[in-house]
């Protein structure tokens, strides 16, 4: 069955297209991921396919009697309570409880926060016949276990899925292997198509095929400028009598040889680098018995928690268990109702929480990142331009963003202060996969201390060093595995609880050898030394192939084996940690 077929349909806005000639058809059964940078139209897309949108042009037609349900990125709920939006339908209790929506069941729809607003429509897109599912952001304001809940129950519907997500294990999940899955990426203007083999990854076939676009697009820039400069030289030949043609195809030769080729997807890896940092002390924060009760409600007690410099610690726990009261309180934002909090005298503190409502919608987003005190200068639009703000995008007001453009800005913001303690609430949230992974490479190479809640299993896994869990007693402690071992320790039949020597130790130094935080911080000076001794040798290679006198070749070998004996001796200190901070775990 069809479910939905759009031709060559395209939407604008004032200052830019995000699509154009776009074509699709979904069949029943199909998983259809959309990627892209914020801002590239991905949830406009997502509302037209789901029949809540119209395009400024081209055709969408819809199968007779289809059913699609559709999850907005900030859903509006009608008047009345959650369970008469919900309905009576047989599910509603079973997926009311996974998502944790059941305690709001008699709460009016006005009264919810957006995050309960969120799960609540996400509720009613589970329940019920669909033939199509289009879902935007379904794992924002979800935790981990409510997140394999979900996973698990769109691997086994019948029904076409669109997904819009920042979630790379949900996408590889529901977009891979034997399932009819589809990756479709929006990038300046286009629309462009990948597919994943049987038992490979729908994300990495998106990566695969974004750097095959990149190649052909530096060989055919290659190939361009070849021909300007050919035409330049032509042109430069010509008669007298000919010059005024000429002068006019002159300057467009001219720019042809000067410009570069359309930038594909976004900038690289590499673009938060350049951010400093404030120096750091030997101490940035120690709790010691910190606790925190509304009335005769405790939320967690007991936090003895030290984090060193360059520590790397995630917070996880179920909704409600406190993440983010805890990080309020190490952020400085909150005082806990019993305890000690110590922090550095050199600590500056860089906050990004889960809200994005207290940015002005009238202000310029260049305004907001130079602050009220004083004017924009070049820095502050550099800063912007690393997180692909242009020119006109630093000139717009925030209300013209969309969700996870703010999110960006907000991001900005706080690197801006060049603080060396950040504290990021659910940072993931509403971001798009490149961002995401950008976010991911700054925080490798970033010499400060991190504190991070996030539902993100992947991001997760690559910037934690250590996963600290507020359990549902209240006790706060560290788990070793990281978010896998938390997960199946949740997911294990209840038995004698695990022995606690101390709720938070996270930073307890083992009998010998150095800490686990140490360990982490030493892999990555190593790894930024490989990558410069691999520039290294890669430049040496270049010149041998580059040189024909006998005495160069002698000495460019001595000192490319030099180079290649360095960067040896740099894997094998690698590994070494890299064991060593396995036995740590």
């Amino acid at each position: 069955m069809i479910c939905v077929d759009a031709q060559a349909i395209g939407v604008a806005r004032p200052d830019k297209v995000l699509f154009d000639g776009v074509s699709l058809t979904i069949a029943s059964g199909e998983r259809i991921a959309l990627v892209g940078i914020n801002g590239s139209g991905k949830s406009t897309l997502a509302r037209i396919l789901a029949g809540r949108s119209e395009p400024d042009r081209g055709a969408v037609r819809f199968g007779r009697g289809v059913r699609i349900a559709h999850l907005d990125q900030n859903p509006q709920l009608p008047p009345g309570t959650v369970g008469e939006y919900l309905g009576d339908h047989w599910e509603v209790a079973a997926v009311a409880t996974s998502l944790g929506v059941q305690p709001l069941l008699d709460r009016r729809t006005d009264e919810l926060s957006g995050g309960q607003a969120k799960r609540v429509a996400l509720a009613q897109a589970l329940v019920g016949e669909f033939d199509l599912i289009v879902l935007d952001e379904p794992t924002n304001h979800l935790d981990l276990e409510a997140i394999e809940w979900l996973e698990r129950r769109l691997a086994a519907n019948a029904a076409a899925l669109v997904l819009i997500t920042h979630d790379r294990h949900l996408m590889d999940r529901l977009t891979s292997g034997g399932t009819p899955g589809r990756v479709i990426e929006l990038d300046r203007g286009g629309a462009f198509v990948h597919r994943a083999a049987a038992g490979t990854s729908a994300y990495a076939a998106c990566l695969d095929g974004r750097a095959a676009r990149e190649e052909r697009g530096a060989q055919e820039e290659a190939t361009r400028k070849i021909l300007a400069r050919r035409e330049l030289e032509w042109l430069r030949r010509g008669a007298p009598a000919r010059s005024t043609k000429p002068k006019a195809r002159l300057r467009s030769a001219r720019e042809v040889v000067a410009g570069g080729p359309a930038a594909v997807g976004v900038r690289g890896e590499d673009l938060l680098l350049d951010v400093g940092t404030s120096r750091l002390g030997n101490i940035v924060l120690e709790l010691t018995g910190v606790a925190q009760s509304y009335g005769e409600r405790t939320v967690f007690s007991g936090v003895d928690l030290v984090v060193e410099p360059g520590a790397r610690l995630a917070v996880v726990g179920p909704n409600g268990s406190g993440k983010s009261t805890l990080l309020d309180i190490v952020a400085g934002r909150r005082e806990p109702s019993a305890g000690i909090v110590r922090r550095g005298t050199t600590v500056v503190t860089g906050y990004a929480d889960q809200q994005t409502t207290t940015l002005d919608p009238d202000a310029r987003v260049l305004d907001i990142v130079a602050g009220p005190l004083r004017q924009p200068d070049w820095q502050d639009k550099a800063l912007l331009e690393r997180f692909w703000f242009d020119g006109t995008a630093q000139h717009a007001p925030v209300r013209m963003l969309s969700g996870g453009e703010r999110r960006r800005l907000q991001l900005v913001m706080v690197l801006a202060a060049k603080p060396n303690l950040l504290v990021l609430d659910e940072p993931t949230n509403d971001l798009d996969l490149d961002t995401l992974r950008a976010l991911e490479g700054f925080l490798d190479e970033w010499p400060g201390a991190l504190v991070v809640a996030s539902h993100d299993r992947t991001f997760l896994d690559r910037v934690a060093d250590h996963v600290l869990a507020i359990g549902d007693d209240g006790t706060v402690r560290r788990v070793p595995g990281g978010v896998q071992g938390w997960l199946a320790e949740r997911a294990a039949p209840a038995g004698p609880p695990a022995a606690q020597a101390r709720p938070a130790a996270t930073r307890q130094r083992p009998e010998r050898g150095p800490s686990p935080s140490t360990i982490g911080r030493r892999i990555r000076d190593t790894e930024q030394e490989m990558a410069r001794a691999q520039r290294a040798v890669d430049r040496l290679r270049e010149r041998l192939g580059t040189t024909t006198d006998h005495r160069q070749l002698a000495t460019i070998g001595a000192e490319l084996a030099d180079a290649q004996a360095e960067l040896d001796q740099l894997e094998e200190r690698w590994l070494e940690l890299a064991e060593l901070q396995t036995g740590t775990a």
